[in-house]
């Protein structure tokens, strides 16, 4: 399905592969022309040639706030404004907490926090202000249950629950709506290296609805919450896992 997101100029982090990729390729087929940023440049050139004209790519780390706004001016200067931020760029990386080192930790917490921060700032400084604009933020469910070993990413995804639901009241008076949206399990390319294929079938029993997710089930959910459909959400944290999180 495709979405009216026409003349929508909206910037995607981790837009490279995986759901970001998928995000980026939806919206611009729903009418949209997209920033595929990325910090591997060669993965968002191939994302962004593969869209077309709708796209223009840029390589940098999300958690380099002087990066992020570059090239977010750089986007803007090209279309006159930017009116969306999918902050979807995060490091995977589950652990025993005993074994996690500080540059992890500071690397997770800089791309997963940072980069939503600096986000929300991009499209603040090149948002129509009569227009307004949306930011839609990656959750997950393991920010509401606990899973062993993913201290840090629940941390971060937590972070991002508050910080969706705290921006949201911020920034509603600007026009700005401020959404999130929590994939349960989905093998992307990132995914799948920390988790064998029995692990994902064990996973694809417990979800309700006895299956996993796709990077499409996820990429809907993001051009739904910028669609007009949705002109009156903000604050909400959209669950696209099969009902894992509500199951307990």
């Amino acid at each position: 399905m495709n979405w009216d997101l026409k003349d929508q100029v909206v910037l995607v982090t981790g837009a490279g592969r995986g759901l970001g990729k998928a995000v980026a390729e939806l919206l611009a087929q729903s009418g949209a022309r997209v920033a595929v940023c990325d910090i591997d440049g060669v993965t968002a050139a191939e994302t962004a040639r593969g869209i077309g004209a709708a796209a223009k790519y840029y390589a940098f780390d999300v958690s380099d706030r002087a990066a992020f706004m570059a090239a977010a001016a750089d986007f803007a200067r090209a279309h006159g404004r930017i009116d969306a931020v999918i902050n979807n760029a995060m490091l995977l990386k589950y652990e025993p907490v005993e074994n996690v080192s500080p540059e992890t930790l500071d690397t997770m917490l800089g791309v997963g926090i940072k980069g939503a921060i600096w986000g929300a700032q991009a499209l603040l400084a090149h948002m129509d202000a009569s227009r307004g604009g949306d930011i839609v933020n990656m959750a997950s469910p393991v920010a509401e249950k606990g899973f062993p070993n993913t201290s840090i990413y629940s941390l971060v995804k937590g972070a991002t629950v508050t910080l969706t639901k705290t921006l949201s009241a911020e920034l509603g008076p600007r026009k700005v709506r401020v959404n999130a949206v929590a994939p349960g399990s989905v093998p992307t390319p990132g995914a799948m290296g920390l988790n064998s294929e029995e692990e994902y079938a064990r996973r694809a029993r417990t979800i309700p609805l006895r299956r996993l997710g796709s990077a499409d089930d996820n990429a809907q959910a993001v051009a739904f919450l910028l669609s007009p459909a949705a002109s009156f959400i903000n604050g909400e944290i959209l669950h696209v896992d099969g009902g894992i999180a509500a199951a307990g």
